[in-house]
């Protein structure tokens, strides 16, 4: 029998087929094979949530491959991923399979796996079953809410709220809590209070500490001695008293080992103990679990990464157990294995926990067949997994109290420590925390009850300040949204990107901190669709969605219920007056656009005019902060900034904002905002000529660039010296395409725009040379086009030699000359002309060619309706969609 097996990659595509051997033919799909178009209508309420399905352009020829090879065959074997994206990539196969009509009377078969091992393959292909419709409906569902939600709220974003790209489902929620946590953090009042610490000696003159527990028989805890006075008071005290033991209890403890990894607490510990994002985490799982190769065979290293089990199968538990007792003995292994139950809200995937698929396979041997990364991960993953089974630390808890009497104010004093009698799963593993502090365990001095004591120096009083709750860290943060039901663990990392991708939130010594821009979204979603980024609805939604997948509750229904309220919300905001929308933000941010000042004078009033009132301001490069009384007070400051100066750093409302004067050349420098974006300009127009300008580079904030920044920019190109071969000029830049050195025509990236600036002659020869011999390797050799010199938005402009004449190139636009133009002699100015004018009408195409490029029809659809197009693959077409093209929204 001739079988055709579907999987996700083609990695696990070459694994498998050698595990099954001949009668198997083995395809990949690549991951998902269609999506939902974006443009209106893919999603269609009013046809009862019709979804139109468009095969991707890369995925096309694939499909074809699978139909080829379905139709000769005799049974269709899908086994893509064991989770709900892996279910929903089957049905999308298959749906295309049936439209293709590849498929006659051959059976359907769905197997899945947890590990790409022989024998896992091999026991998957005996139990096999339908697709399961209720884990696709489920998908189906959470895919048309994603783009209901994206592209219904996206749009008001973008006409309400400049600089605001897009809104989620999950998204939107995550973000608030980075911003709710920021607002907590302003709120946040220091409390003053004295800590009183006593070292103290035994008969046998041990020593330890001890702090002031009661006073005047009142307990005192960690607050209440609020002021030095106090403290003082009672130092004094303990200082004049005579010390004794009055009671010492000691009571075991144990600790039990964590659970083996979720997909969510892989993450967490990858991040506190590896400092690996949880996309990276992912990344690297993704490839321990697909497989290295083992003595000729490739083996997956984990069970399968995306996960909300913690219970293992028996084989895994008996193997680990085995080990155990093996390498750490019987005191380590406990009398029967240990059963975990999943803790976190909403969790309902079937799969096994995230644990090595032999953990005969140790870390040390494996490291030496894996890259750094890699090997870090599966030690941390092997380790959790084998602590899991291990017996509890045993601990000793000691309290010590003490009477301090003589004084006239009767004072208790109290000693802790903790010691570990025996260390269990400790041996071997430790889990990691978020924003605690480690205390040292340490054993106290054995003391009996009645024992005297004797005060060694001074009793330390020392001052402190309560702190404001710490920002989120990324492991903190996948920690609170599982806690709270928001997403699932496969989105966690995927969303973590987009916030700081669309430039909503930025790391700072790893803490998640909310740029203006998104406080800006927050404060918007929270006014106007308030109940959409409500914790407890967005958990709701997801506790819906799991009934779905549990064949509880119709999908269909699920989106009726949302849309119905979720429509009328968007309506409500078409008639919304920008002045509506600026009230709103004033309200929600004023605490923070409009801190209080210590003098206690209005934190609003203008510090130049004096007698206008600060208010939020929508402009060319988002948003700012200005004075009421403009245009007669051009007074303007960035967001949040302190509001004491005599001008500030926002652009004003006629969109050019003064940085300062070039000290060479004393002209002004200004921040500008262009069609393709903001950049920096040197002084005016000068009859016809341009003044010098440049672009921001990707990545730089046009609210926080300052006149330094501003004039790197403008010193470019910078010359870098001399090619040691050439004698010709080697120059750094920075072009529409990001960072780059040019050599006699000849371009390379480089890593970073700072790269730009401080990248030496040795580094630049070095990355031109490797240019040109990937170029030579992959075209076979051929020459560059001719270099004419630099655009002015940066980047090379160059002539070449094509099939179909010559033509002119600047980044991917490409032009071709006009007939009667003399490529030999072209000159800069008149190239420029000819992809200038190529690029307004829209031309990013090849010479002679009438097919766009990607990115020309990105950007052209980003700025008006989109030219129809030839009918793309789709399925599953019941209503024509919309014509007008909105951008995607993530």
């Amino acid at each position: 029998m001739n079988s055709v097996v579907i999987v996700e990659s083609p990695a696990k595509a070459k694994t498998i087929n050698k595990y099954l051997g001949p009668g198997y033919e083995v395809l990949a799909s690549y991951g998902h094979v269609r999506d939902l178009p974006a443009k209106d209508g893919s999603v269609d309420p009013d046809a009862d949530f019709h979804m139109l399905w468009e095969v991707d352009g890369k995925a096309a020829q694939r499909l074809n491959e699978i139909a080829r090879a379905v139709k000769g065959a005799d049974r269709l074997i899908l086994a893509t991923d064991p989770d709900r994206e892996g279910e929903a990539i089957s049905w999308h196969v298959l749906e295309v399979l049936r439209a293709k009509k590849a498929l006659k009377d051959q059976p359907v078969e769905r197997v899945v796996f947890n590990a790409i091992t022989k024998q896992a393959i091999l026991d998957a292909m005996k139990k096999p079953r339908e697709i399961d419709a209720a884990l696709v409906d489920a998908y189906l569902a959470r895919r048309a809410l994603d783009y209901l939600v994206g592209f219904n709220l996206s749009p008001v974003l973008w006409r309400k709220l400049p600089g605001a790209r897009s809104a989620g489902r999950v998204q939107s929620v995550a973000l608030r809590l980075v911003c709710d946590r920021e607002s907590e953090i302003e709120r946040f009042v220091p409390r003053e209070y004295w800590s009183l610490v006593a070292t103290l000696a035994t008969p046998k003159n041990e020593t330890f500490d001890a702090r002031i527990s009661a006073a005047d028989g009142k307990k005192i805890g960690r607050l209440d001695v609020p002021d030095e006075a106090s403290a003082m008071a009672l130092k004094a005290a303990i200082e004049a008293s005579d010390l004794k033991v009055s009671n010492v209890e000691a009571k075991p403890g144990r600790r039990n080992p964590p659970p083996p990894f979720t997909t969510s607490t892989l993450q967490q510990e990858a991040s506190r103990k590896l400092g690996l994002a949880p996309n990276r985490t992912m990344q690297i799982a993704q490839r321990l679990y697909e497989g290295i190769d083992i003595g000729g065979e490739t083996v997956g290293l984990i069970t399968y990464m995306r996960t909300d089990g913690v219970d293992m199968a028996p084989e895994a538990v008996s193997a680990v157990r085995s080990l155990i007792g093996s390498d750490y003995g019987a005191r380590y292994l406990p009398g029967s294995p240990r059963r975990y139950t999943v803790k976190a809200k909403n969790a309902q995937e079937a799969h096994e926990a995230v644990r090595p698929t032999d953990p005969r396979r140790t870390p040390r041997e494996m490291a030496r067949r894996l890259d750094d990364d890699q090997a870090r991960l599966y030690e941390l993953i092997w380790k959790r997994t084998v602590a899991s089974q291990m017996e509890s630390a045993e601990v000793e808890r000691t309290t010590v109290d003490i009477a301090a009497t003589g004084s006239g104010r009767p004072i208790e004093l109290r000693a802790t420590g903790t010691v570990v009698t025996f260390d269990g799963f400790l041996a071997l593993y430790q889990e990691g925390r978020d924003d605690e502090e480690d205390e040292e365990a340490k054993r106290l001095p054995a003391v009996a009850a009645g024992d005297p004591l004797r005060r060694v120096g001074p009793v330390a009083a020392t001052q402190h300040h309560t702190e404001p709750p710490p920002r989120y860290t990324e492991a903190a943060l996948v920690k609170r949204m599982e806690e709270l039901g928001i997403g699932r663990p496969s989105t966690y990392a995927a969303t973590l990107t987009v916030l700081r991708d669309r430039e909503y939130v930025k790391l700072d010594k790893k803490r998640l901190v909310p740029d203006d821009k998104g406080r800006l979204v927050t404060a918007f979603l929270q006014s106007f669709f308030n109940r959409y980024v409500e914790y407890d609805f967005t958990a709701a939604l997801e506790e819906k969605l799991d009934k779905v997948s549990n064949h509880e509750l119709d999908w269909k229904e699920v989106l009726r219920d949302f849309w119905r309220d979720f429509v009328g919300a968007v309506d409500s905001t078409k008639e919304l007056r920008f002045a509506q929308v600026i009230d709103a933000l004033n309200e929600i941010l004023g605490p923070y656009i409009f801190p209080p000042k210590a003098d206690g004078s209005d934190p609003r009033a203008c510090p130049t005019c004096g007698t206008g009132q600060l208010s939020l301001k929508l402009g060319k490069f988002g948003s700012f902060v200005g004075c009421s009384n403009y245009p007669d007070c051009r007074y303007t400051r960035p967001l949040g900034a302190d509001s004491g100066g005599e001008d500030g750093q926002s652009a004003g409302p006629d969109g050019v904002k003064l940085l300062g004067k070039d000290p060479k050349t004393d002209l002004d420098v200004t921040l500008r905002a262009g069609r393709f974006g903001p950049y920096v300009q040197l002084g005016e127009p000068v009859e016809k000529e341009k003044p010098k300008r440049a672009s921001l580079p990707k990545g730089w904030s046009a609210a926080e660039l300052d006149l330094q920044a501003a004039l790197r920019l403008l010193s470019l190109p910078r010359l870098v010296g001399l090619h040691p071969e050439s004698g010709l000029p080697i120059e750094a830049n920075i072009g529409r395409y990001g960072p780059y050195v040019s050599h006699d025509g000849a371009y390379a990236n480089l890593d970073s725009v700072e790269e730009v600036f401080e990248v030496g002659l040795n580094r630049a020869v070095a990355v031109i040379a490797e240019k040109k011999e990937k170029r030579g390797a992959g075209r076979g050799g051929a020459p560059a086009g001719r270099g004419l010199g630099d655009h002015p938005d940066g980047g090379a402009v160059t002539v070449h030699a094509g099939r179909y004449g010559p033509y002119v190139k600047h980044g991917k636009v490409n032009a071709t000359l006009p007939k009667g133009v003399d490529a030999d002699a072209l000159t800069l100015d008149e190239a420029i002309k000819l992809v200038d004018a190529k690029a307004a009408a829209g031309g990013s195409k090849k010479p002679a060619r009438k097919t766009a490029t990607k990115s020309t029809a990105a950007k052209s659809a980003a700025d008006k309706p989109a030219a129809k197009k030839p009918a793309a693959k789709k399925t599953a077409a019941k209503k024509p969609a919309a014509k007008t093209t909105k951008k995607a929204a993530e």
